[in-house]
């Protein structure tokens, strides 16, 4: 049977796969963890724990609240309902409110259709895979329910808004006055909080996708559709756009030409930043295999070390715990500033990235010439064997590969962790010689993997 949870929480369509029942079972389940796990103790007693629960605007959230607020509740957890806000924003939360759990519901990027679960642990922080793995093993166990003043209460705590808004806004120095930013919040989490934070932090904003109606959040509109920002930004005469997903856990951006700012680049500003500014840990920062190999040159040559996870910014945010990091990220715009959130922070990665804009004088087009991506190629080759993929044949052929491309190449072949797909990734110094390799490769996986 399919592992339950994913790398981001349990996820499906609302309704079908990720139904009432499903999530009421899951929240009792998580409470009965936690509270196992002594998680709620304080000292040699024990206390009624809390639990603050945030949603994104799709409507399915409305139903899929209720069932984790009942779970919650009926387990003897007060609960703090948060309304709309970003996944950041409820991690934040979490920990500043002193809360035991938190709860996110929103599937991200994903059409409205779909809605997911994911809890957070004391701190604003992801619960392990062990963790996530002793809540699905005990779902739908018989429990002992608390009854009368031992059941949890519930209420409305829509006003912490301001308070993540805040803390956001105080981790930066730089004030933004002048700067003309087109903020697009794809109809999702941020549709409040973000144009409000870059109002308070003085840029002159224009919001587009800022009108969610629950049923068109990343619907031609957010990270994942950048034309209408760009169409906005250019037209206007704006310096910068900046671009959140649906839960507004990160953010991409576009220069006043119109040129797409990737995470690899956002990652790369923040990083020569705080390099020059003494505040870039161990002068290191976190990357997964698919940063585009530019990154690395630039970060080499500006005397920054990357260090590489797989691919998912858990990955990134255990190294960085692990091993004292500040900075890390995704090409995908998930950037973790963790001197300040515990999770990518779509609208703090924004404000950070401005405020170098801002403090600089530079354009945002200057600042991300630090590093020139390389051409990439990727080819999913379907209907193989994913375990084939470490086969001494290919390997072979990678090899082979990487001799010919030299320092300015790169090779990843990675099977894909749900599918019969084995993802081949070149980079080279042009399209050309990376489509080339790319598709030799691609026929090697063919041959050797089916």
């Amino acid at each position: 049977m399919a592992r339950l949870f994913g790398t981001d929480g349990v996820r499906g369509v609302a309704g079908r796969d990720l139904t009432a029942e499903l999530a009421m079972d899951l929240s009792v389940a998580a409470a009965h963890v936690l509270g196992d796990a002594g998680v709620f103790a304080t000292g040699s007693s024990r206390r009624r724990p809390v639990a603050v629960v945030g949603r994104d605007p799709r409507a399915s959230g409305e139903f899929l609240e209720a069932a984790v607020v009942a779970g919650l509740a009926s387990s003897g957890v007060d609960v703090l309902r948060l309304g709309v806000l970003p996944t950041p924003a409820v991690a934040h939360l979490t920990a500043a409110l002193g809360a035991d759990l938190g709860v996110m519901l929103s599937a991200s990027h994903n059409a409205a259709p779909d809605n997911g679960i994911k809890f957070l642990a004391r701190g604003g922080f992801k619960l392990s895979d062990a963790v996530e793995d002793e809540i699905e093993r005990r779902l739908g166990e018989e429990w002992s329910f608390p009854v009368g003043s031992s059941v949890g209460r519930v209420r409305d705590a829509y006003g912490e808004a301001d308070r993540y808004i805040s803390h956001a806004l105080d981790t930066v120095s730089a004030r933004l006055d002048g700067l003309h930013v087109v903020v697009d919040c794809a109809h999702g989490a941020a549709h409040m909080v973000a144009p409000e934070a870059l109002l308070r932090a003085g840029a002159r904003v224009e919001a587009i996708g800022a009108r969610p109606d629950g049923l068109n959040i990343n619907d031609g509109y957010g990270s994942t559709h950048l034309d209408k920002l760009t169409q906005v930004v250019v037209s206007r005469g704006a310096d910068v756009g900046i671009a959140y997903d649906g839960d507004a856990d990160r953010c991409l951006a576009v220069d006043h030409t119109g040129a797409v700012v990737d995470g690899d680049q956002i990652m790369a500003i923040l990083a020569v930043d705080m390099h020059e500014q003494g505040s870039l840990a161990k002068d290191t920062v976190v990357a997964t295999v698919m940063s585009n190999l530019g990154f690395k040159l630039a970060m080499r040559e500006a005397g920054i070390t990357v260090i590489e996870t797989a691919v998912g910014d858990r990955y990134v945010l255990e190294r960085m715990k692990a091993e004292g990091y500040n900075l890390g990220g995704e090409q995908s715009g998930h950037v973790i500033m963790l001197d300040h959130a515990t999770t990518g922070d779509g609208l703090l990665t924004s404000l950070h990235l401005l405020s170098v804009v801002a403090r600089s004088g530079r354009s945002l087009r200057e600042l991300a010439s630090v590093m020139t991506a390389l051409p990439q190629i990727l080819i999913n080759v379907k209907g193989v064997d994913r375990g084939k993929a470490a086969a001494p044949e290919l390997k072979s052929a990678v090899t082979e590969a990487e001799v010919e491309l030299g320092e300015t190449g790169r090779v990843l072949i990675r099977p894909s962790g749900t599918e019969p797909m084995i993802r081949v990734m070149v980079e080279a110094s042009s399209e050309e010689e990376a489509s080339k390799v790319a598709e030799r490769l691609a026929d090697v996986v063919r041959t050797v993997c089916a």
